[in-house]
């Protein structure tokens, strides 16, 4: 059974007349946002290097721009789009999940290391 598939991108601002063009405006899109993420790791501006929240706002625009890319290569790729609204809640949840847990990971791992080397290389007694 085919049924037809939703030729719009970007919450329906873009509309594509067949599947072959949305497939070429998603990797457009996808594209853009990596081209973005590669100037600024090349870059790096200085007034992005601020720290907020245990990261500089570089790290964080790294993550966002990422989550988006993962967001549209599932929601359009895999077709979640086209799936019922609690398969797809459960999948999304479960990623924001797993994605504020690998971010907790990282912030602690992260200070853990930071503060043993500022240290002279002297373990914590866990």
């Amino acid at each position: 059974m085919a049924h037809a598939h939703k030729l719009s991108i970007l919450r329906g601002t873009i509309k594509f007349k067949n599947v072959t063009q949305k497939i070429w405006g998603v990797l457009i899109l996808l594209t853009i946002i990596t081209a973005i993420e590669v100037v600024l790791g090349i870059y790096k501006p200085e007034s992005l290097k601020a720290h907020f929240i245990g990261m500089k706002i570089l790290n964080w625009i790294f993550i966002f721009l990422t989550v988006v890319k993962a967001y549209y290569i599932t929601w359009d790729f895999m077709h979640m789009r086209d799936e019922t609204a609690s398969l797809r809640r459960m999948v999304v949840w479960t990623a924001v999940f797993l994605i504020c847990y690998l971010i907790f990971i990282l912030l602690q791992e992260g200070g853990y290391i930071e503060s043993v080397y500022t240290s002279g290389f002297v373990k914590r007694d866990f």
